[in-house]
């Protein structure tokens, strides 16, 4: 009874848990189905991912590899132990900057442009399509190593990137192009300034390869070479732009191919002329009018003359502290020069006449007697007191309390018929007898002075402006 009881019981759960078992491992299967196809769907869309993340990152090496940059050592030079490569050059001038005549320098603004063949960048192409880069790509390739003779500073503009431009054509030939800025020296002669023309040049040439390995030229002959239209400067006239070629030695290194941008450079003269010349032309003119101002005016000529002397002293440092220090003599120098010297002999002119009168007008006194003893004044002191020169008896018997009436008539009356002959015949015998006359009446100082002095600067002048234009 008891075994069949056991028997019923165990029947029992079997039929009831064996259902439930096989659902649960059915559910357990159909589980891990789902979580491995999940597992692959998720890791197909990371491979997808990874190789276009791939792709992304090998485009930039794609054309490192078209160029086969990482497939040549491209620290040496294109053919390496054969013929020299030839490497063309193209400037486009933008604008000269800048002329200065104290440092004797020019700044200079263009577009240089290299042209060479380098086969190790060749590329097939079946639109025959170049390839343009900016600056990143000329870090990791050969270019040519330009530089400018006798350049102070030089630099590559770079805003708002570096204007750098480099194009790789299929056949492997290549364009760099350079927007640069330079200043260089300009061995300026200023003999003839500022009537002067400058001929100035800025130099390139390769520093490393010599003409064994480089051959530097001109891309297109005379017109590789070209200039902006209105391109002006403001004391310069630009005559002509022209580019040449040629070598320089070096005993070390070798000859080197050199290429030259020449540019001839004339001078703007009006400014100077208003500036320099005007101003000087007017101080010895105003220098003349001493020899019409009265000679006994002492003060008058005097302070006329020694005001014309500074300020010619002040116009010629204007003049050279503005120009470099040169060892020679400038054109400018030479005529400032010779009319600070008209100016200066226009005061000697006058003191030469303030002389002459005062040992004329003693010979007189002389003749004439002496003024009483009361006071006992000569002329040169009668002058001292009153600041006048004397031109006859007359005034000195003025300046005299002592003389007579009766005597001042009877010496007037008994001169004036010997006063009137001498100046008939100082008329008469004026061309042998000059010194003579100068002590008997040194107005002619002033007369002869007042037609030689114009007369002499009219013709420096015409020598000066046709000899320096």
């Amino acid at each position: 009874m008891i075994l069949a009881f056991q028997l019923v019981s165990f029947t029992y759960i079997w039929i009831t848990l064996i259902p439930n078992v096989c659902a649960a491992s059915h559910i357990r299967m159909t589980h891990q189905r789902c979580s491995s196809s999940m597992k692959q769907i998720w890791n197909s869309k990371q491979e997808t991912r990874m190789k276009k993340d791939d792709s992304t990152k090998v485009r930039p090496q794609k054309y490192e590899q078209l160029l086969h940059i990482e497939d040549n050592d491209f620290a040496m030079r294109p053919g390496f132990g054969g013929s020299p490569v030839p490497v063309g050059i193209d400037v486009h001038v933008e604008s000269i900057d800048s002329i200065s005549e104290t440092n004797m320098d020019f700044t200079m603004t263009f577009y240089l442009r290299h042209y060479w063949k380098d086969e190790r960048l060749s590329f097939p192409s079946t639109a025959n399509k170049s390839m343009t880069f900016d600056h990143r790509l000329i870090r990791k390739i050969w270019v040519p190593d330009i530089f400018f003779v006798h350049s102070k500073r030089s630099f590559i503009h770079d805003t708002t990137m570096e204007n750098i431009m480099l194009r790789v054509h299929p056949d492997g030939n290549v364009l760099l192009s350079l927007r640069i800025t330079v200043s260089a020296m300009c061995f300026m002669d200023f003999s003839r300034f500022p009537l002067d023309t400058q001929n100035c040049s800025l130099e390139l040439e390769s520093y490393a390869y010599n003409e064994d390995d480089l051959m530097l030229y001109w891309k297109h002959g005379n017109k590789s070479l070209n200039t902006e239209e209105h391109m002006s400067l403001s004391q310069f006239f630009i005559e002509d732009f022209s580019a040449s070629s040629g070598l320089a030695f070096y005993s070390s290194t070798g000859w080197y191919n050199r290429l030259f941008i020449n540019f001839v450079l004339r001078r703007h003269i009006f400014f100077f002329v208003l500036q320099t010349y005007f101003p000087a032309i007017l101080m010895v003119m105003l220098s003349w009018v001493s020899f019409w101002i009265d000679r006994r005016a002492v003060p008058a000529r005097v302070s006329l003359g020694i005001t014309t002397v500074l300020t010619m002293s002040t116009i010629i440092t204007a003049v050279s502290a503005s120009m470099p220090q040169v060892s020679y003599l400038k054109a400018v120098d030479v005529y400032l020069w010779v009319s600070s010297f008209f100016v200066f002999l226009s005061v000697i002119e006058y003191a030469a006449v303030n002389y002459l009168t005062t040992v004329e007008e003693r010979k007189q006194f002389k003749k004439t007697g002496k003024i009483s003893r009361m006071y006992n004044i000569d002329a040169v002191q009668a002058m001292a007191f009153n600041g006048c020169y004397h031109d006859s008896e007359i005034d000195m018997d003025q300046t005299s309390l002592s003389l007579n009436s009766e005597d001042f008539m009877r010496r007037k009356s008994i001169r004036s018929p010997s006063t009137d002959s001498t100046r008939i015949k100082r008329r008469k015998s004026l061309g042998g007898h000059v010194g003579r006359i100068i002590l008997e009446n040194n107005h002619v100082i002033d007369t002869y002075s007042r037609i030689l002095f114009p007369v002499v600067y009219i013709l420096f002048n015409l020598f000066y402006w046709g000899v320096y234009v």
